[in-house]
């Protein structure tokens, strides 16, 4: 890969959410333009490059826009107006359920997920055990989903999205999945992933896991960016926007 040039690029980037007061005027949106809609407005002007192998933390308070980038560069959300550019495969540890089919195994689930991120046959059948030992769903692996618990489809996801061998990797710390011994499993090898050079985006609110993982932070509040540089000052800028 062409270090020289972003991996992920945001020129100017706008983005609007049009907000509704119930479900019926979210219909009645789609064909009479409402006429005094409420515009929260998510992204004001934002511009950044991201390199390949850089680990960016991004922090702010809810409603700086965090989600907002994270759905762009995971492909489900579109800007308003500028560009946003990705130029690699994504594993996003977010919502990590999206996609799955109840009425599938979790082993035909894999080949579904695998899909939805643009993963060829060949390929993922060589990391479909790979995933597998890394769920530890046993015998649960061949039954449909919908007879899993919550814990055990975030762990299928989890392990999906970590073995696939991404470009950029995109964690969000509220992130939690399964027991003590699975959450240190999943913190080893997010750990390993960074260490293997693949561009990482970590969102979280804590200065020394962001200083751990991150050699450079952006700072958000109400939809711009105010600070995109070294960690510490990218904190101290956030504290200071609070007092």
């Amino acid at each position: 890969m062409d270090t020289t040039k972003p991996i992920i690029s945001f020129k100017n980037v706008y983005k609007d959410y049009t907000l509704y007061k119930n479900d019926q005027e979210r219909f009645r949106a789609l064909f009479i333009k409402p006429r005094h809609a409420k515009i929260n407005k998510a992204l004001k002007g934002v511009s950044f490059d991201i390199y390949p192998g850089e680990s960016l933390g991004i922090i702010g308070d809810n409603g700086a826009g965090k989600s907002t980038i994270l759905k762009m560069i995971t492909g489900v959300a579109h800007p308003s107006s500028g560009t946003v550019e990705v130029n690699g495969k994504v594993a996003a540890l977010l919502e990590l359920t999206a996609g799955f089919s109840s009425e599938m195994t979790g082993r035909e689930n894999i080949y579904l997920k695998g899909y939805i991120l643009g993963l060829r046959d060949a390929y993922i059948k060589t990391i479909e055990e790979r995933i597998i030992d890394f769920a530890q769903l046993g015998d649960y692996i061949d039954q449909p989903v919908r007879t899993y618990s919550s814990g055990m489809k975030m762990r299928l996801g989890f392990a999906i999205n970590v073995n696939i061998e991404p470009d950029i990797l995109v964690v969000d710390e509220a992130l939690s999945v399964g027991d003590a011994s699975f959450k240190k499993k999943c913190k080893n090898k997010i750990s390993e992933i960074i260490e293997s050079g693949t561009t990482v985006l970590y969102v979280s609110h804590n200065k020394d896991s962001v200083q751990e993982i991150c050699d450079r932070a952006i700072f958000l509040k109400k939809g711009e960016l105010i600070f995109d540089g070294d960690v510490k000052e990218a904190f101290e800028k956030y504290q200071a926007s609070k007092k």
